[in-house]
């Protein structure tokens, strides 16, 4: 492989590391045994760090391709837990609302999904990256500001959301959703749970695919290393 010419790496990005972890990980292994010092290197798409899955890193002349293949559209598995919300809109804050689920049902579920369908307004989370007035949203959020801006929603497009398993007695629900650039899964959560008249957060979530590159074709920081050491 030539990472200086350009390589395109997909890897399965492990649970509490950031994706920029990856990059710097790669960047690291890269430089050390090429024995360079400056190596482009850059990832096509930004991953929770409580999110694991499919994580695209360019390196050398593919880092131009990045743009071009963060616009292509996404697969997730996401576990949603009803009854309750977060400021984060998963487990990265503790639970700070609780709602009633008596009423909530797998054939109620399965006529909410279907309105999430097509094209959507979202509104972001507030701990989230997106930019309001030259700072990130969550700069705001963790100064206690979050009253003072308005995170203005994006027009997203959800392909596909389907009902992979639904725990009645534990009041959990996991999802397929395939989306757009751009899409919160934390966000979906939690406009889940106001269309079922009550409240969710996201406990797990796995990018499963990033246009052609699945998670079956991912590889590991380990595996690379072990390519490096072979070469």
């Amino acid at each position: 492989m030539d990472f200086i010419e350009g390589e395109i790496l997909a890897f399965d990005k492990p649970l509490h590391w950031t994706s920029f972890d990856v990059v710097n990980r790669v960047r690291g292994m890269l430089c050390r045994a090429l024995g360079v010092k400056k190596l482009k290197v850059g990832h096509a798409g930004t991953l929770d760090p409580l999110a694991t899955g499919v994580v695209i890193v360019c390196t050398g002349k593919q880092t131009k391709r990045i743009d071009e293949l963060m616009n292509h559209t996404k697969e997730y598995e996401a576990v949603l837990q009803l009854g309750a919300t977060t400021p984060s809109f998963d487990l990265e804050h503790p639970i700070d609302a609780t709602y009633p689920t008596e009423h909530i049902t797998r054939e109620l579920i399965q006529q909410v999904l279907p309105t999430f369908l097509g094209e959507q307004w979202q509104v972001p989370p507030i701990y989230s990256a997106v930019k309001i007035n030259g700072k990130r949203a969550y700069e705001y959020a963790r100064k206690g500001q979050q009253d003072d801006v308005e995170i203005k929603p994006k027009l997203l497009v959800i392909d596909e959301i389907e009902l992979l398993n639904f725990d009645a007695e534990k009041m959990q629900l996991t999802l397929r959703v395939v989306c757009s650039k751009g899409t919160y899964i934390r966000a979906l959560a939690r406009d889940i749970g106001e269309r079922l008249h009550s409240g969710a957060h996201l406990i797990a979530l796995r990018r499963t695919r990033v246009g052609d590159y699945t998670i079956d074709r991912c590889i590991t920081i380990e595996q690379l290393q072990q390519m490096i050491a072979d070469n």
